[in-house]
Order: C-alpha cells, then sequence, then structure tokens
C-alpha cells in the first residue's frame, strides 16, 4: 500500500510558505483587533501557530513584520488591459479603493505610515517593499499605452523615470487622501475624472520627455 507523506490538499506545498502566510495572515488580523500599540510578536506567533522564535527568524521586529503583511495585500493590484489608458487608470483606482476598505488594509497602512514618521528604517522599508513594488503598474500601463500609440515612446529615460514617479505619486496619493483622509467614497465617476485629468497631464509631459 502506498502512503503519501504530504497532507491531503496540501501536496509539494512548503510548509515554510504556509507559515509565512499564517504569520501575515495573523499580523493584519492582530492589527485590527488590538491596534498597533497593542500588538506584540508573541501575539502574532500565538494567532498563527508557530514559536516566537519563527518570527525573529524572518522579522527582526514588528515594524518590518506589520510593512510585509500590507505590502503583500498590495500585491493583489491587477493592470488588466481594458483598450485604452484612460480604462486601464480607472480600473486600478476603483480597485485600489477597494483594497483600502478592508479594515485589516486601512488599520495595517495607517499604523505603519504614522510610525514611520519617526522610524527612518521602517519608511524605507515601506519605500522599497510597497512603493518601488507597485511601480510596476505604472511601468506596465505607460508601455502599454506606448504600443497602442497613445503615448510617444520617451526619449530620454531621466525625464520618463521621473514621469512614472509623478504618475504613481499622483494616483497613490489621491486615492489614499480621497478614502482615508476625507473618508470619501472612491466611485467609477470620481475614477474617471482622476483618469481624464491625470492623462491630459500626462499629454503635456510627454512633449518634455
Amino acid at each position: 500500500m502506498c502512503h503519501s507523506s504530504s497532507p491531503r490538499g496540501r501536496a509539494g506545498r512548503p510548509r515554510s510558505a504556509e507559515a509565512g502566510e499564517a504569520i501575515l495572515e495573523a499580523t493584519r488580523a492582530a492589527l485590527v483587533d488590538l491596534g498597533w500599540s497593542k500588538l506584540s510578536m508573541g501575539d502574532v506567533a500565538t494567532r498563527a501557530g508557530v514559536a516566537k522564535t519563527t518570527l525573529y527568524r524572518r522579522w527582526a521586529n514588528k515594524n518590518e513584520l506589520v510593512v510585509d503583511a500590507v505590502a503583500v495585500l498590495f500585491d493583489e493590484l491587477e493592470l488588466p488591459d481594458l483598450g485604452s489608458l484612460q480604462a486601464d487608470i480607472e480600473h486600478v483606482v476603483v480597485q485600489f479603493a477597494a483594497l483600502l476598505e478592508r479594515p485589516e488594509t486601512k488599520t495595517a497602512l495607517m499604523a505603519v505610515v504614522a510610525e514611520s514618521t519617526r522610524d527612518e528604517p521602517l519608511r524605507e522599508r515601506i519605500r522599497t517593499s510597497i512603493v518601488e513594488r507597485q511601480k510596476r503598474l505604472v511601468l506596465a500601463g505607460r508601455e502599454r499605452a506606448q504600443a497602442r500609440g497613445e503615448l510617444p515612446a520617451g526619449r530620454d529615460a531621466e525625464a520618463v523615470a521621473m514621469t512614472d514617479d509623478l504618475i504613481f505619486d499622483v494616483v497613490a496619493g489621491a486615492v489614499v487622501h480621497r478614502a482615508l483622509v476625507s473618508a470619501e467614497r472612491v466611485d467609477g465617476a470620481w475614477a474617471t475624472r482622476l483618469s481624464a485629468l491625470l492623462i491630459g497631464g500626462l499629454g503635456a509631459l510627454a512633449e518634455d520627455a
């Protein structure tokens, strides 16, 4: 009789990957339940069903852990090909706003941003783990728009990079401010107005790139 060494439904899945997912999920849940000040590595370990030493082998402190717990949520954002740059932007804006409405995203993001104002290493981790990773959406959108002929190919690499940064800042800043600071709804109509404003500005910037 043949016996499988892997539990049913988990064949071929690394245990370390499962533990990592459980830890990040437990971190987000703990933030919602306890808030930043009461969150501890010990509480996360208990919720995740792992030893505290397992956490410290991967994350030096709760700051790093929380940033990574937030970062994987933003990795869910996608840029579908909807046929035009404006439609692509509108989709990402609405998708981003929906992500910010989730309690675990809202609580975690607000917590790490507030804490990063007095913690430079945390600010740098946010920059590399969240901001730089999500700029992939801007790069993909620009390249797709150029392939469609909606935007000209940039001649100056430095100017193109600066424009990419500006696009990201405008979209992310506008959505975060409206959803989390002003507590206003981000719907399709608002996304359409934002994308139209952005595309109008992109046309002017492209002429200088």
